[in-house]
Parts: C-alpha cells; sequence; structure tokens
C-alpha cells in the first residue's frame, strides 16, 4: 500500500504517530534572551546526546528538527568545520535536542534515538545528508525504512520504534521544555552558554559569538 504524507500516521501497519505529537508551541515574545544555564542543562527523559568535553568553557545547546530546511542548512555548511574547530579541540561541549516541527520529524527522530549501537549521531547525519529523500515526498515511510537500515534496524524494529509511546512522549516533553522554558519557536535555535541565538548560524557567526 502506497501513503502519501498526510496518511503517514496510522497507516499501513506503521501505526507509530496516531497517538499524536505536539504541534508548534509558541513561546512568549517577551521571551528572554538569556536563560539559565544550570536549568538548561538539565537533561529531559532520554537524556542528551553529546560531543566534546563536558568541562569544556563553552557549552552549546541545539534544538533542532530533521524535517527543517534551515537546520539541514547548518548541518550541511557550519556543523562540520564547527566539530573541528571546537568541539574536537575541546572549547566546547555540544548537546543536540529534539524540537520536531511535525509529525515525520518526531518519527525520524524516534528512529534516531533508537539508532542499534548508540548511532544517534550518525542516523542524525544520514536524515539530514538524505533530507529531500524522505522529508518532502509522498510516500515517506519506505524512504526513512531504507535510511534506518543502513544503521542496522530491521523492519520489525523500525515499526517497534514508531509505535513507542513511552519514546513519543519523551520527546515531545523535551520540545514543551524548549518552548515553555526556554522559548525556543523556531528551529534551529541555539544557547551558547545560555544566551539564546536563532537561525542557521554560519561559521563566521559562531566564530563571533564564541569568541566573545
Amino acid at each position: 500500500m502506497k501513503f502519501n504524507r498526510r496518511q503517514f500516521l496510522g497507516q499501513a501497519g506503521v501505526g507509530v504517530l496516531a497517538i499524536g505529537a505536539v504541534s508548534m508551541l509558541p513561546a512568549s515574545a517577551q521571551a528572554a534572551d538569556t536563560v539559565d544555564l544550570a536549568a538548561l542543562l538539565k537533561p529531559g527523559p532520554l537524556g542528551d546526546n553529546m560531543m566534546g568535553d563536558p568541562k569544556a568553557p563553552i557549552t552549546v545547546v541545539e534544538y533542532m528538527s530533521l524535517t527543517c530546511s534551515h537546520c539541514k542548512h547548518f548541518h550541511d555548511t557550519t556543523w562540520k568545520p564547527f566539530k573541528e574547530k571546537y568541539i574536537d579541540t575541546g572549547k566546547v561541549h555540544f548537546i543536540m535536542r529534539d524540537f520536531p516541527l511535525d509529525p515525520l520529524a518526531t518519527a525520524a527522530i524516534m528512529l534516531a534515538h533508537s539508532a542499534p549501537n548508540d548511532n544517534f549521531f550518525p542516523m542524525v547525519d544520514l536524515l539530514f545528508d538524505q533530507q529531500e529523500k524522505w522529508a518532502f515526498v509522498e510516500n515517506p515511510v519506505p524512504a526513512l525504512l531504507d535510511l534506518a537500515k543502513q544503521v542496522g534496524f530491521t523492519q520489525e524494529t523500525f515499526e517497534l520504534t514508531l509505535k513507542n509511546q513511552a519514546l513519543l512522549d519523551a520527546v515531545n516533553a523535551v520540545k514543551e521544555r524548549g518552548a515553555n522554558e526556554f522559548g525556543v519557536n523556531s528551529t534551529p535555535t541555539f544557547f551558547i552558554n545560555g544566551s539564546r541565538h536563532p537561525g542557521a548560524l554560519s561559521i563566521e557567526e559562531m566564530d563571533k559569538l564564541l569568541a566573545g
């Protein structure tokens, strides 16, 4: 059976997100540009996916959505030099958090969290690299399954992941907290030692912010 993006929920045995996903949540127009760093660094129900030295002088938290074209632009243009220059050298501790903008993004990040052998970041890289093949097509599930198999999923584990209510609740809890407590209302949004900076920052913009 083929089904389009709208029919994604509750069809073809991948009954996944028929249980629902949180819609985009409005943040206060008066949201502060700086949040409490200790509160921000409190992990969500799934823990945090991190790179770099936890004792680094700078912590960068990114809220992202895997169907977001701006997040993909950051991944394609800034992520590699940022990682090499700051994370790999011990200058930045990096945390990636979920802020899925639609049910398909929710499904994708659920797969990343469940990727075999702790392959969260490789799965995220793969999903961004191949975004046009699954995020903007009429029949996304076969494309997502093909990508998931590349990191070790079987069809059975793929379907079980997308039906995991506890995992869905945890993803949504991270998004709700990002919106309600930290003023996240778009993706990507970065927090640099608690200072909020929305948008697909270039490496030059990152250099200026991290130098400050």
